[in-house]
């Protein structure tokens, strides 16, 4: 089942990441428009994500993690045949929408469906390990997508961007799915769709992701602005800390809790961008880069266990597509108020309240620990 599902959500996701390099030169090129909207196409996908998460998350868990999984990638292979067709902008915005339906769905259902396999004391490693098919999914679709433009345009990528999750979606649903975990609807209708247990979680969680957004968005115009070349290498030293620390060290939520490593995972991220706040030579960049990939790899899986652990076994997926709502809502929202704090404060100045954002969400888990942990029962695992 982690098999399939992490399989189905990694297709998925190469042709979600397959259209990120595309669609700005789509954009500003055949279509020939200007920044502006080359941010709203590629932003607008995080309205429908935020808004729809939570209800795929009931969904699975009213209907079973196979249906709203298939369902997801789905609407994401529909996304793919929207950019096909001749509807200039209002088309991909059209499109993007349907993706952040899409993409919400599949992941939230995918996540519950390998959480309810996994064996209580190894839900923090399999949360970690199943986050890597998005992760690889974003990271190696980009070149993908540029080496199909290369050979056939953007339609060959608008292909690709269909095809990927459609395939995503017959291996999730040839995947196998235990009827013992699927709660029926009865158990589930007095369940709130936005479960309080995952709100701490959740901000925390937002906390960060500013300070992500901060940094994809900003430091190479910074390391530019102070006459260091090659800052896009600090993105290679994030993105392979952020791999490596995910599979070393997935197991450290179920070894020490997960409100610890989401504390100490806060400090590390926040460290990160503290030190890149006053990089001015590209080693010292590439350093913070590590840490703060160290930070932000263990944070994730330790928030959303701590999210899986204050709801009932029933609320699960809701509990999860209420949480991961704040990624996409710290994605929308962290770019521009980067931006708006570059302006102000300078690039130094937005890294270090950025820093502070994130050390704030640290404390939230604390704050939030002692909070009840509902037992979870009737785990799958032969257990």
């Amino acid at each position: 089942m982690f098999a399939g599902a992490f399989t189905a959500t990694l297709i998925t996701f190469l042709g979600v990441g397959a259209v990120v390099p595309a669609l700005p030169r789509y954009v500003t090129g055949p279509l020939g428009a200007g920044e502006i909207a080359v941010g709203i196409v590629m932003g607008s996908f995080a309205f429908t994500a935020v808004v729809l998460r939570p209800v795929g998350g009931r969904l699975s868990d009213r209907r079973g993690r196979r249906t709203v999984a298939v369902t997801g990638a789905t609407l994401t292979a529909i996304a793919g045949c929207l950019y096909l067709l001749p509807l200039d902008i209002p088309g991909l915005i059209m499109a993007r929408l349907v993706l952040g339906v899409g993409e919400g769905w599949l992941y939230t259902a995918a996540a519950a469906w390998v959480v309810d396999v996994t064996p209580e004391e190894r839900r923090g490693e399999t949360i970690g390990i199943f986050g890597m098919s998005i992760w690889l999914g974003l990271s190696l679709g980009p070149p993908i997508g540029e080496a199909l433009r290369a050979i056939g345009g953007f339609d060959l990528v608008w292909i690709f961007a269909a095809v990927a999750p459609a395939i995503g979606a017959v291996i999730a649903y040839r995947t196998p799915e235990d009827k013992l975990m699927r709660p029926r609807a009865a158990e589930t209708e007095h369940e709130d769709l936005l479960p309080r247990g995952a709100l701490l979680p959740g901000l925390a969680l937002g906390c960060a992701v500013i300070g992500f957004a901060a940094m994809q968005g900003f430091v190479i115009l910074m390391l530019e602005d102070r006459n260091v070349a090659h800052g896009a290498t600090v993105f290679t030293a994030f993105a392979v800390a952020v791999a490596v620390t995910r599979f070393v060290l997935s197991w450290l939520p179920d070894r020490i809790g997960a409100e610890r490593t989401a504390a100490i995972a806060a400090v590390g991220h926040a460290t990160g961008l503290s030190i890149l706040a006053l990089a001015h030579s590209l080693p010292v960049a590439l350093g913070a880069a590590v840490v703060q990939g160290v930070g932000y790899s263990l944070l994730f899986p330790a928030l959303a266990l701590l999210a899986v652990q204050r709801v009932g076994e029933q609320s699960r997926g809701a509990a999860l597509g209420f949480f991961t709502a704040f990624f996409d809502a710290g994605m929308g929202l962290g770019a521009p108020l980067a931006g708006a704090m570059a302006v102000v404060l300078g690039y130094g100045g937005m890294f270090l309240i950025a820093a502070m954002l994130s050390l704030a969400g640290g404390l939230l888990t604390l704050t939030g620990m002692g909070a009840k942990v509902v037992p979870q029962t009737g785990s799958a695992t032969g257990a």
